[in-house]
């Protein structure tokens, strides 16, 4: 049995070898957050365009002002937006704002606080220096230069950066569509209301949540009876989209189909089971050349798989590199203690305690506990080398996505 890690590099190697990237869209930058970018944006001038001052102060030649003490005329003032028509000359010095262009002549910024006007002189308390308190033209980035590669995703600093340069719209990958199909006769709608030994339909409602946090189209299908025919049929409406995400069925008992019905349309697989707890029975696919997950249907199974196995596919085909799993390390509150030889994600709390992450590993029932997993920041990450864990140790954590 694969452990997650190979499971998940499974995942990304069958992915980039025999998948297809999405197309391109063009979109308007205020439509570009969580997008993938299809095209580099480039600098449209030198940034910043000019020397610009990082304080409030006065602008003047560093030889001036090279020792405390030093008194200059004042000739003028420039704020953010404005211009210095002239050269700053020796014993020289003008009023500047932050963020406005340095005059010619003067190559430094005394902090206001450092210095006492007195009609049209200014003395000053402190000394300066070439460049102080001076971002050099160019400095951030030169004209031409790449400032975002094909494959990055459109966060707000870099929908910042892309509206700096004037690229109000821009090339993107298309969403990757992803089908989610959960499965059991014991699941009625989410507005139905269950008989006593029936549960609500929430894997495809989470499961849509995590596709497009993901950076995904989500295309929630409902749920397939434990009946072949029927399941065969809603699996070949899922096969249209580029990735097909099944809940429940994947086990080896009676009336678990997947497997079979996925087979008999030509499937192939690349792992059925998982070393990790929630989560053991995950099923990785190819079916008509469409990348397919068959997720064990308890939900916080189903969330944990997810976020392991599908997201690095949602990366590739939507143009970008899969990102790394986003572990951290924090230190365990109370001690842990696990039976079963594999990696366990256990639901848990963060807090900061002196600057330092702590996690708690929180009371639930099993893998079908959402209530805990709603609770949870994070899952505590046990690995199979070391069950047994005091407070105190230093344990890896992987955030619930969407809440850091």
């Amino acid at each position: 049995m694969l452990s997650f890690e190979e499971a998940r590099q499974k995942v990304i190697s069958v992915v980039r070898e025999r998948g297809a990237r999405a197309a391109h869209d063009v979109v308007e930058i205020g439509r570009g957050f969580g997008r993938v970018l299809a095209e580099p944006v480039l600098a449209d001038r030198d940034y910043p365009p000019f020397d610009r001052s990082t304080r409030d102060g006065y602008g003047a030649r560093s030889a001036d002002v090279a020792k405390p003490g030093a008194s200059l005329e004042l000739v003028g003032e420039i704020k953010a937006g404005d211009t210095f028509s002239g050269t700053l000359a020796p014993g020289q010095c003008v009023q500047i704002m932050t963020g406005a262009a340095l005059p010619r002549g003067a190559d430094a910024v005394v902090m206001i606080e450092h210095t006492r006007p007195e009609g049209k002189r200014v003395h000053f308390e402190r000394a300066g220096e070439p460049g102080q308190n001076v971002v050099p033209r160019g400095s951030e980035a030169r004209e031409g230069q790449t400032l975002l590669e094909p494959g990055a995703h459109m966060g707000y600093a870099e929908l910042a950066l892309a509206a700096q340069v004037g690229k109000i719209r821009f090339d993107v990958f298309r969403r990757p569509r992803v089908a989610i199909l959960s499965t059991g006769d014991e699941v009625v709608p989410m507005e139905a209301q269950p008989g006593p030994f029936q549960i609500r339909n929430s894997n495809v409602l989470s499961l849509a949540a995590q596709s497009a946090l993901a950076g995904a189209e989500p295309l929630p299908l409902g749920n397939a009876p434990d009946h072949p025919g029927a399941l065969r049929v809603m699996i070949e409406q899922g096969l249209s989209a580029d990735i097909l995400v099944l809940s429940g069925g994947v086990s080896v008992g009676k009336y678990d189909l997947v497997e079979s019905v996925l087979r008999e349309l030509g499937a192939e697989f690349f792992f059925d089971a998982v070393a990790i707890r929630p989560g053991r029975p995950a099923v990785f696919g190819i079916c008509r050349n469409k990348f397919v997950f068959g997720l064990p249907g308890n939900p916080v199974s189903t969330m944990v798989t997810f976020e392991l196995f599908v997201v690095p596919a949602i990366d590739w085909l939507g143009g970008a590199e899969p990102r790394p799993l986003p572990l951290f390390k924090a230190r365990l509150a109370a001690p842990v203690h696990q039976k079963a030889a594999l990696t366990h994600f256990l639901p848990a709390e963060l807090a900061w305690e002196a600057g330092d992450p702590v996690v708690r590993e929180l009371p639930w029932q099993g893998s079908g506990d959402i209530v805990a997993v709603a609770r949870a920041a994070c899952f505590l990450v046990v690995r199979p080398e070391k069950l047994e864990l005091a407070g105190g140790d230093w344990v890896d954590v992987l955030p619930r996505r969407g809440l850091y």
